[in-house]
């Protein structure tokens, strides 16, 4: 019988996403493509650092013991490693006591074309050309970037924090905003709030993670000793009175958050250092250049905010994360040159 991707969370995770490849890279940089192989398998046994999704995905997968028979989440490697390479992830992930068996490796090539086949909620990498070429084809995906964060290993606790545009709502807003200001964009809102905006590309995410949300929820029910672990937050630059667009959207997409910061220009940077996401996901890199020293970041690269980061790079400097990511796909072009993840 089939194993069905059905009733499930399926995330899809980069080698280069799950661990820290600094080494590798480097080497696989300096070396070439020969040597590296043979670095590889002199290490096969070696465990790979954990990198800045490892949190998350420890403790997403922790989830499944709610239903224990029937794994609520499933995280799969997809990677641009081929399979010989791809042995030392998988060994680490063992050795790492992760619960995932699954792998797709497709040699030298951009994996995401098989987000769809596998019915990801979310692709995750560090390979920022690749999660450009995902979103382009209308694939819910993030680059994960550097970041110095480190978190409790003995907290089972999970926060995830979201952007609301062109996060979990499309960048129909944002576009009025970038067209003509934000007096004009304040009474847009105001006049349409009760309109709900159409769905962003992680809106699904956040509707499977409500889902694990309502069965902890049971289980408080049956045990009142159970303390609920999955905690979602929106933090986004949003207030009054564009607040009520944001809260009637997700009421009309059936979706929840536990938290919500509507802090109209305030630097997300002083909330994030407080509420400590294991994972925020930002459609501008602005917004997570200041905060990956604390927290987890991944940006979204979709939309005006994206397509407005493209043109300012022909004339100016622009912020960190974006100057990586635009490197990435400019090397990458169509995903079929060396590969900048490597494990």
């Amino acid at each position: 019988m089939a194993y069905n991707l059905d009733d499930r969370l399926v995330i899809g995770v980069a080698s280069s996403a799950l661990f820290d490849l600094a080494e590798s890279d480097a080497y696989f940089r300096e070396h070439g493509e020969e040597a590296y192989r043979r670095y590889q398998e002199e290490r096969i046994d070696d465990a790979l650092r954990p990198g800045v999704a490892f949190p998350f995905t420890r403790r997403l997968l922790g989830l499944n013991d709610l239903r224990p028979d029937d794994p609520l989440v499933e995280v799969i490697v997809l990677s641009r490693n081929d399979p010989n390479t791809g042995l030392r992830v998988m060994r680490s992930i063992e050795r790492h006591k992760l619960p995932m068996t699954r792998a797709v490796f497709t040699q030298g090539r951009s994996p995401h074309k098989f987000i769809g086949a596998l019915s990801m909620s979310l692709f995750l990498s560090g390979n920022g050309a690749d999660v450009v070429e995902a979103i382009r084809a209308g694939f819910p995906a993030g680059h994960v970037l550097r970041s110095a964060a480190e978190y409790d290993e003995d907290d089972p606790s999970l926060v995830v924090a979201f952007d609301f545009d062109g996060v979990l709502s499309d960048d129909g807003s944002e576009r009025v905003y970038e067209e003509s200001g934000i007096e004009k964009y304040m009474e847009h809102e105001a006049s349409h709030k009760d309109e709900p905006l159409a769905p962003g590309p992680l809106q699904p995410l956040l509707k499977d993670l409500n889902r694990i949300q309502k069965l902890e929820e049971r289980r408080k029910l049956d045990d009142a000793s159970y303390e609920p672990r999955l905690r979602i937050a929106l933090v986004t630059a949003r207030n009054a009175p564009a607040h009520e667009r944001a809260i009637h959207s997700m009421r009309e997409w059936d979706v929840n958050v536990n938290d919500a910061f509507f802090l109209g220009g305030i630097e997300k940077a002083k909330v994030l250092e407080v509420l400590r996401p294991h994972i925020f996901f930002d459609d501008q890199t602005s917004h997570l250049d200041t905060a990956v020293e604390s927290i987890a970041g991944v940006h979204i690269p979709y939309g005006v905010a994206y397509e407005v980061a493209a043109k300012e790079r022909v004339d100016i400097a622009v912020p960190a994360a974006v100057a990586i990511e635009l490197a990435d796909e400019e090397r990458a072009g169509v995903g079929e040159v060396e590969d900048p993840e490597r494990a």
